[in-house]
């Protein structure tokens, strides 16, 4: 089965679908607002204590990232096997797309002092994120050829920044405009998350048009069903990851090193707020202008590649993020020094993750990339969980956000050794040869 130019653009759309759960929702808006609602929640000792567990209101964001990324590690690579086993990608794509949207919404609903609401909508929104994104993802090798990767991968992060920050931009006119509309700025915050998941919602149906299958499914054995046919490729593909060490080692340098960005980008928000004393609309403004410094990072980013390697081009954007969290912990005291480090943080906000799923989608088996994904998408765009924790605890034993900042160091400087000491070019020549698609 031939795969067209019109199937690609399809894929990219996802990335403009959901990009604006990351950015909106993620990045910006719910990280503040449910601090806020939480803060307002806790008890005359300062703490929230849901199932009776004393937590400080300005960990409670951070706390339910690592704890929706937690159920991802437990499920998503069981839903990889299934996606691979059956074939039906875009079926799990669409249907959790859709449980992400409509979660998204129902954060509307979130005010006053229901924070325990907004947590539960946001796991299971981040959740099925993480899923719709592995069967996203999966779809990379079947639409390009290993030497058109970086290309695809970059103009898809590409297209997903250009698509957060269109609609962060109607949103910022939402917020900032907000006494004029006779509106608090609570509410049109709520009318932000609605948006997001609205634009989750309907731009998904373009992939669901466009997108195909190009493998056929297998045939279920006699006496078996997809839970423990599941549960049995998932140990396969345990067992033979043994057989491809140079992948496993890949996967844990990325899992650390992105688990950082993602941390950073989840949380900067919440320390430009809290920290900088910095307003929602002056916020809004600087992750806007990071979605677009994005869209150019990537792309730069990508022509690096070309001239250095996808791998010195990853480790270069990791030397960066490194400067930028010194600098934070360190300078950062200022609005103007805030947009300085946002702006130098979107150069290399896209890059370092476009580069490293094209880099990883050639390392992995041909007739395993579902499966592979979910053990990606662990702390793909969105979805750390390690580092939200350690920041969450740091803050809450500490109560500085600035030590809490710097804790996140040790994920980029351990993932950064690692990528640096792997033989990247003997792992590729390694894999078994696949058969690329057509490309038209």
């Amino acid at each position: 089965m031939r795969s067209t130019r019109n199937e690609r653009i399809g894929w990219y759309f996802y990335d403009w679908a959901n990009s604006v759960f990351y950015t909106s929702v993620v990045t910006v808006f719910l990280g503040p607002y449910l601090t806020t609602i939480a803060k307002a929640s806790a008890g005359a000792d300062g703490f929230l204590h849901p199932f009776g567990i004393p937590i400080s209101p300005a960990s409670f964001f951070p706390y339910i990232i690592s704890f929706s990324v937690l159920l991802q590690f437990l499920f998503l690579p069981l839903f990889g096997s299934l996606a691979d086993f059956t074939q039906k990608k875009k079926l799990l794509l669409g249907v959790f797309a859709y449980i992400g949207a409509l979660s998204t919404m129902g954060l509307y609903f979130v005010e006053s002092s229901n924070y325990y609401l907004g947590g539960i909508l946001f796991i299971i929104a981040n959740f099925s994120f993480g899923i719709s994104s592995v069967m996203y993802n999966a779809y990379l090798n079947e639409i390009a050829e290993p030497s058109r990767r970086d290309a695809v991968s970059s103009i898809g992060w590409a297209f997903g920044y250009l698509g957060g920050g269109v609609l962060l931009a109607i949103n910022l006119v939402i917020v900032m405009n907000a006494s004029a509309l006779n509106i608090s700025t609570a509410f049109a915050i709520r009318i932000c998350l609605l948006s997001a998941g609205t634009w989750w919602a309907l731009f998904t149906i373009v992939p669901m048009l466009l997108l195909r299958s190009h493998t056929k499914k297998r045939i279920l054995p006699k006496g078996e069903n997809l839970i423990k046919i599941g549960f049995k490729e998932l140990f396969k593909t345990i067992k033979n990851a043994r057989n491809y060490p140079k992948t496993v080692i890949f996967l844990i340098a990325f899992l650390l090193y992105n688990d950082g960005v993602q941390s950073v980008i989840a949380l900067a928000a919440v320390f430009g707020q809290e920290e900088l004393k910095m307003d929602i609309s002056t916020l809004t403004i600087i992750i806007l202008m990071v979605q677009f410094v994005a869209f150019g990072g990537s792309l730069l980013f990508q022509f690096i590649s070309k001239q250095t390697g996808t791998k010195n081009a990853i480790l270069i954007s990791i030397l960066i993020w490194i400067g930028a969290i010194i600098y934070a912990y360190s300078f950062l005291r200022t609005e103007t020094g805030f947009f300085i480090l946002a702006a130098v943080i979107g150069i290399v906000l896209g890059s370092t993750q476009a580069l490293s799923r094209s880099l990883y989608s050639q390392l992995i088996p041909f007739g395993k990339e579902a499966e592979y994904f979910s053990l990606y998408e662990i702390s793909d765009k969105g979805t750390s969980w390690l580092g939200p924790l350690v920041f969450g605890l740091a803050l809450q034993f500490t109560g500085s956000y600035r030590l809490a900042i710097l804790s996140l160091l040790v994920f980029f400087i351990i993932g950064f050794t690692m990528l640096w000491q792997l033989n990247i070019e003997d792992a590729i020549k390694k894999m078994p040869v696949q058969i690329s698609p057509d490309i038209t």
